[in-house]
């Protein structure tokens, strides 16, 4: 059973860098529709393997208990260590893979950030950001 649950967890991991690698080469291409549509998706795969992740931990702890060994070492064969060993790969590379997104996002939103500053300018006094200022320069012509 851990290792049916060990295989679906790195299935759900492996998914999960699929779309973040998507979101990533389309962040590139300003296809922002289509990272919003991919959210549903990667939010649904977080949380089925978070279950798978529970079910891993129980089943870990319920063959600690009924070896009566101290050590995961001593009870999971090498397939089951050749699988978690490949899980802590995975989940370090869909780490990489979000900090690389979160470089994309963070500095797409300064950009814009900076562009609504430099259009509608803010009172700032110290750390407190007021509102912004209706701009002055901008005419509406019907």
């Amino acid at each position: 059973m851990l290792t049916h649950h060990l295989n679906n967890a790195i299935k759900d991991i492996t998914h999960l860098i699929e779309q973040t690698n998507k979101d990533i080469d389309d962040i590139k291409l300003a296809k922002h529709t289509q990272i919003f549509e991919r959210t549903a998706i990667k939010n649904d795969l977080i949380h089925s393997f978070e279950q798978k992740k529970s079910l891993l931990d129980y089943e870990l702890l319920k063959m600690l208990k009924e070896s009566g060994k101290s050590s995961l070492e001593e009870i999971l064969n090498d397939e089951q260590k050749e699988l978690l060993s490949l899980m802590k790969t995975k989940l370090s590379e869909l780490k990489v893979c979000n900090k690389t997104y979160a470089k994309y996002v963070v500095t797409i939103s300064q950009f814009y950030n900076s562009l609504l500053d430099s259009i509608f300018p803010r009172d700032i006094e110290g750390y407190k950001v007021a509102n912004h200022k209706p701009a002055t320069f901008l005419k509406i012509r019907a």
